[in-house]
């Protein structure tokens, strides 16, 4: 699998159909229509084997009224929905399970859950937050958006952090020397005005002391700078970045869910979401994300799972 560039979405499905590798999924709590239809969907085309935990008598229900069929899948009755995670996490480290699904709770208290000291997933790696992936648009390679979903108001630290736990899920898609963009509202430094903009040019020059490893970082950047080679060209910015960003990284949760909503329901675009940063991948699905969406969650999350095994090894 090392070394081997994913350019679609389709390909890390086609990468782990030809790895053989179909990780086990603890989905709680699983009764509500989106996630057992996203977990039935990997199950049947090979990607994940599931596990439901929740109130199997309410999903039994909800399984009727869709016309699918849970017989054959492991089912856990918990009907508390904190319990039901706790339950999930639990399997996790029992080895019996390779990653999580949340279900119909907040995202919260799963994270919660995974973050717990006696009963969680030791050790956590870092800070957790949330990495989108999505194909490029009119180019055949995917990108990256971090955080949309897990840290509201990162500080320098924080925002340190969430790059390298993207750049980690660049690695795994073949990104050998991912390139990132530091989005903001302007490319100049404007402090205190846009303290976002400071901190961009300070993980900048972080990444040029090689903090980050093999990456190349520019910051602060707009969007449009970012995206469009010609944008940048008009206005005289020339650097590996420019226009050819492979990773996005917002300067807060409110514009990173802006632009992971815009992407997913505006474009329709199909993203996969997961929570990384401990030892299990977390998919963190939202109600309005599309089926496929979902389903491509699944597949990042189990090709994270594919390499934290092959680590051990």
């Amino acid at each position: 699998m090392r070394g081997e560039v994913i350019h679609s979405l389709d390909g890390i499905v086609e990468m782990l159909l030809h790895q053989g590798f179909r990780p086990r999924v603890a989905v709680a709590p699983c009764a509500d229509a989106f996630v057992l239809q996203g977990a039935l969907h990997a199950w049947e085309k090979g990607l994940a084997e599931p596990v439901f935990i929740g109130d199997m008598h309410r999903a039994a229900r909800v399984a009727q009224s869709l016309e699918v069929d849970i017989e054959g899948v492991d089912c856990l009755h918990e009907p508390d929905p904190s319990a039901a995670v706790a339950r999930a996490v639990a399997l996790y480290r029992e080895g019996r399970v390779s990653m999580l699904m949340k279900g119909l709770v907040s995202t919260a208290v799963v994270l919660r859950a995974v973050l717990n000291k006696e009963t969680g997933v030791p050790p956590c790696q870092g800070i957790l937050s949330h990495v989108t992936v999505f194909a490029a648009p009119n180019e055949s390679r995917l990108m990256l958006l971090t955080d949309a979903g897990v840290n509201i108001r990162p500080n320098l630290q924080r925002k340190a952090d969430i790059l390298r736990n993207a750049l980690q899920v660049a690695r795994v898609l073949g990104l050998d020397s991912p390139r990132v963009a530091m989005l903001a509202a302007t490319e100049k430094v404007n402090y205190p005005a846009m303290p976002a903009t400071l901190d961009a040019d300070v993980i900048s020059k972080m990444a040029e002391q090689g903090q980050f490893g093999d990456c190349r970082v520019l910051g602060p950047l707009a969007l449009d700078l970012a995206l469009s080679p010609e944008a940048a060209a008009t206005k005289g910015v020339e650097h590996p970045v420019a226009g050819r960003a492979d990773i996005l990284c917002a300067p807060d949760i409110e514009s990173g869910n802006i632009l992971y909503k815009a992407l997913g329901t505006l474009l329709q675009t199909p993203l996969a979401s997961v929570v990384v940063g401990s030892r299990v991948p977390v998919v963190v699905p939202s109600r309005s994300d599309s089926g496929l969406s979902k389903f491509y969650s699944i597949a990042l999350a189990s090709l994270l799972a594919l390499s934290m095994s092959e680590d051990q090894e």
